[in-house]
């Protein structure tokens, strides 16, 4: 895998700090076998009452610091330090998940606690050097005995019995990401994204406890709880992760705010854009595309559906799509074509795109993209979440639950014509003018294909400045799809909000094809 930094964790302040202590059973007095309670078991419930009581309390940074030697390590002396396998939680049970741990170093220099959760009873896991090869590293002799975990991957038998692959990885703040079948890692999940975007430093909240709940030998699924914790949040999670085709990931919060937060970003997702088919900047590149997502699909409480391209801004750009109890949202790869990526090493083609279905009526806000300007594809650069309409004030508890689904296609989750392709360049009669931009959409699915050549299929196409001439529709029997161009003659330099989508007759076919397209200066 190629080296990803998230530009996100340049910022992340680190150090070590005390691992807080597991929640136990508490002291009862001794009883009579008939009138002793049930043991009590471990639950939501006691991460839940953890966030709360920790959201009252003043927040403390995380004291301490790694050793220069693990302090010190480049992406590749890092990534040299593998987990002993034959150590993995739960390798001699027999059951259908294991566990392995991620060390400190690099960019991960926040020490979280993990506990194991067995038969309702939470005990954390001990920590030791020698559960780490440390391959090519020149360990030192004092190294400390105490250092602690930075996170955990998940390992399930995804496409064979015999094999087991690593499904997730929970790593880095509140990172975390999951493959399905087929699948390499790409884009992120996030626990929670606090005034990113905004002309202020973004608050990076992190997990800084775990617990794994030991599954049975027949469970298809595995449950992680977390506490999360930040100067203006504190959280308690649930996930449950479903390896498949489709991994998917349900996932159950409870959040309480120390402070006034003025961006609340809900289910936030992280990917990398470099350039694409859309780009209009030149990289010197000997691949057409680079990119682990490249658009942003909603599925509007209206039940509009709306693909909006990704581009690799020369300027940073933050786009809101206002909506009332959105029914979905995520970051796409749609194009899925080796020829349009040709990399042997970072595979783009099998990416995942990630889906957020809310579970639950979220009211009103808004469904954000940012895509920041970059010049290397190990950032990342682009983020997408829901942010609620009011800001969220000091004292208030929210409750979000959705559902993550990781996957290559899911064919019925847009159900009219999808984008398949978008392009742009110069426009104009005979010779080609700069000044006038061409935009080509590509729409297919089933219902489009069937469509007779002569069928009588319009275009209606909007922009919010300029003027749009030149709107041509037809049958591209090259890719048995249909065609939208259209011309755009900007006006003046404010951004230009376009909007395109096919109909028959009444009848919307198509997704509506959303961009914002700004005159470089």
């Amino acid at each position: 895998m190629k080296l990803r930094i998230l530009l996100s964790l340049y910022l992340l302040a680190g150090a070590c700090y005390a691992p807080v202590a597991s929640v136990g059973a508490p002291n009862v007095p001794e009883a009579t076998p008939a009138a002793t309670p049930p043991p009590k078991r471990f639950n939501f419930v006691d991460i839940r009452r953890r966030a709360e009581v920790l959201a009252n309390q003043p927040y403390q940074d995380p004291t301490g610091k790694l050793p220069d030697f693990l302090a010190k390590l480049d992406y590749d002396q890092y990534r040299d330090i593998r987990f002993k396998g034959e150590k993995s939680l739960w390798r001699d049970s027999g059951l259908p998940f294991e566990i392995q741990f991620a060390p400190l170093g690099f960019l991960f220099n926040r020490q979280v606690t993990i506990n194991v959760v067995t038969d309702g009873e939470s005990k954390p896991v001990e920590y030791a050097n020698d559960l780490f090869d440390y391959g090519r590293n020149a360990v030192p002799d004092n190294l400390p005995k105490d250092l602690g975990f930075a996170g955990f991957k998940v390992l399930y038998p995804l496409h064979t019995d015999s094999h087991y692959d690593e499904v997730a990885v929970f790593l880095g703040a509140s990172y975390f990401r999951a493959v399905g079948q087929g699948q390499n890692y790409g884009l992120s999940a996030r626990g929670l994204a606090l005034d990113t975007g905004l002309p202020k430093p973004e608050e990076f909240p992190y997990f800084r406890e775990f617990w794994l709940e030991k599954p049975t030998k027949d469970s298809t699924e595995l449950i992680v709880y977390a506490l999360l914790d930040s100067q203006s949040v504190a959280g308690a999670y649930r996930f449950a992760i479903r390896p498949g085709v489709a991994t998917q990931i349900d996932v159950k919060t409870s959040l309480f705010a120390r402070n006034k937060i003025q961006k609340f970003g809900v289910a936030p997702l992280t990917s990398m854009f470099f350039h694409g088919a859309l780009n209009e900047r030149f990289f010197d590149d000997f691949r057409p595309q680079v990119h682990d997502s490249d658009g942003l699909l909603l599925a509007s409480g209206n039940g509009e559906w709306i693909w909006r391209p990704l581009n690799n801004p020369p300027r940073l750009r933050i786009n809101a799509y206002q909506d009332t109890n959105p029914r979905g949202f995520g970051l796409l790869q749609r194009d899925r074509a080796f020829d349009n990526y040709q990399d042997l090493e970072a595979h783009y083609q099998t990416r995942p795109s990630l889906w957020v279905e809310p579970q639950g009526d979220w009211g009103k806000g808004s469904v954000e993209l940012i895509e920041i300007p970059s010049d290397a594809e190990r950032y990342d650069n682009i983020a997408a979440f829901w942010v609620p309409e009011r800001p969220v004030e000091a004292g208030q508890q929210l409750e979000f639950n959705y559902r993550l689904s990781f996957f290559l296609d899911l064919p019925n989750l847009s159900p009219g014509g999808r984008t398949l392709a978008s392009r742009v360049g110069a426009g104009g009669a005979g010779d080609l003018n700069p000044d006038i931009r061409r935009f080509v959409i590509d729409f297919g699915g089933e219902a489009l294909a069937k469509l007779a050549n002569d069928a009588p299929v319009q275009a209606v196409v909007s922009g919010s400045t300029g003027q749009i001439k030149n709107v041509v529709v037809q049958k591209n029997s090259h890719g048995n799809s249909w065609r939208l161009s259209f011309e755009l003659l900007p006006q003046g330099t404010d951004p230009s909000e376009l909007r395109g989508f096919l109909k028959l007759g009444n009848d919307v076919l198509t997704e509506t094809w959303s961009y914002q397209w700004t005159v470089a200066k």
